[in-house]
Order: structure tokens, then C-alpha cells, then sequence
């Protein structure tokens, strides 16, 4: 009997050298998202990524330039929730070495109203709201041009702020607000234009309540996952896009957000 107890402890022993290891083994990243969507993909991410090794720890943020700077301080090995062009100007203006490693999802840009049916009902006078960061208002000026409320300078494109407005035939009053704060202005203004993280986060559904709507199969705005430029060679930084750019992520996204979040790989 005693033979077969310390035999039995001897299996235990040894299933625990294995095992334990294995768990210590897991690679771990620190990756910065803004709450809603962004957060929420990664938290179906974090599930397969163990399955390749990694283990993921999920940091919320609640506005756009906190994640970059975290990321630059070193608080992060990554983020996931902009697009280049946002991470572009972040660069230039904050002189951050930030690079993208991967795309993830177009998040469709679009305009809503509390006081509109149609986009059609647009008065003259009308007071618009567009994010007041200088990646996203050139988007919403952007949008506004092609359905033709207004004209913008040659050649500026999705780098346009409002002072690029050189026709405005139905004088429109175009006010900046903070991006987060844009679904909440909709009360005071005719016309908003939102990000859809923070449109989702607010009730409202691109495909059924936006009265314009980027095209997401034109639109050059995916979100991309983003690191220091030093660490972009890192081999763990490819389990990371490994456990992204999955089907069953891309499943998800579709199921989950109907539409919100077009898969970009």
C-alpha cells in the first residue's frame, strides 16, 4: 500500500512540473483600448490568444490621447483602437515613435440627429457638430463634401480642419466638440457627427440610425493595432495579430455589432 501512495504522489509531482511551467510560460502584453467596442473585441481576443501562449491584460481608457501617450510613457506594450491617420498626427504633434503592426476593424464614421428623419431635412443655418481632433474633423468635413453641404480647399482631404471650408452655400454653423462628448450634444445641435465606439456607447446603431454613414468598403480609416517603433520586431507581438486576425473574431465582430465594425484583414 505504501508503495502504491508513493507512487500516486510521484504522478502528482510530475503532472505538476509540467503543468505549472506551462502556465508560467504565457507571454504577457499590456494592451490600452478605449471602453465600448474596442475594449470589448479584445476581451473575445484574450481568449484565444492563451491557446498561442499569451496572456493579455486589457487597459481601459475613456479618451483618445491618454492610450498613446500611455504607450509612449512605456505603461503599454500596445493599443488598439485608432486609425493612421490619427496615430500619424499624434506623431508629428507629440513626437511619439508609434508604429502600426496590424489592422483590425473600419469603424464606420457617421452623422446623427435627435431632430432630423432624413439628412435631407438638413436646414440652412443648421448647426453641425464635428469631433474637434484634428484626425476625425477632417473625416467629418470630409463626409460633409461629399454629399455636398459644403466645399473644401484643394487638395486638403481628410487633413481638412474648418478653417478648409471655402464654400458653405447653406451656411451651416459648424461647431468642434470633444469626440467623447458628440453623441451627448445631439440634444443641442441639428447635425452630429460621432466615431462609432462612441455612438455604440450611446445607444445608437450606425447602420439603422445614422443619417450619413461613411462607405467602410471605401473608407481608408481602419483601426490598426500600435506600438513603439522599437519593440515592432518583437516575436511576441505576433501572437498578438495572430490571436486577432482570426474568423472567429471576425465572426464575432459581425454577430456583436451588425455592421459597426467591418473586419479590415
Amino acid at each position: 500500500m505504501k508503495k502504491v501512495f508513493g507512487l500516486a504522489a510521484l504522478l502528482v509531482a510530475l503532472v505538476f512540473s509540467v503543468t505549472a511551467p506551462a502556465s508560467a510560460e504565457l507571454e504577457k502584453l499590456k494592451v490600452g483600448a478605449t471602453a465600448g467596442p474596442h475594449a470589448e473585441i479584445l476581451e473575445f481576443v484574450k481568449e484565444g490568444a492563451r491557446e498561442l501562449g499569451l496572456e493579455i491584460e486589457i487597459v481601459e481608457f475613456s479618451d483618445y490621447i491618454t492610450p498613446n501617450a500611455a504607450l509612449d510613457e512605456g505603461d503599454l506594450d500596445a493599443n488598439s483602437y485608432q486609425h493612421k491617420f490619427f496615430m500619424d498626427t499624434q506623431n508629428k504633434d507629440r513626437g511619439y515613435k508609434l508604429v502600426s503592426i496590424a489592422k483590425t476593424a473600419v469603424c464606420p464614421m457617421g452623422f446623427y440627429s435627435k431632430k432630423l428623419r432624413s439628412i435631407d431635412e438638413l436646414a440652412d443655418g443648421a448647426t453641425v457638430a464635428v469631433p474637434n481632433d484634428p484626425a476625425n474633423v477632417g473625416r467629418a468635413l470630409v463626409l460633409l463634401e461629399q454629399k455636398g453641404f459644403i466645399k473644401l480647399a484643394d487638395g486638403v482631404g481628410y487633413g481638412a480642419s474648418v478653417l478648409d471650408v471655402v464654400e458653405n452655400p447653406k451656411k451651416l454653423k459648424i461647431v468642434e466638440i470633444e469626440a467623447p462628448q458628440l453623441p451627448r450634444s445631439l440634444d443641442d445641435v441639428d447635425l452630429g457627427a460621432s466615431n462609432v465606439n462612441y455612438a455604440v456607447e450611446a445607444g445608437l446603431s450606425p447602420l439603422e440610425d445614422a443619417l450619413l454613414l461613411e462607405d467602410p468598403a471605401t473608407s481608408p480609416f481602419a483601426n490598426i493595432i500600435v506600438v513603439r517603433e522599437a519593440d515592432k520586431d518583437l516575436p511576441v507581438f505576433r501572437k498578438l495579430i495572430a490571436a486577432y486576425q482570426t474568423d472567429a473574431v471576425k465572426a464575432f465582430m459581425l454577430e456583436r455589432f451588425k455592421g459597426a465594425f467591418v473586419p479590415a484583414w
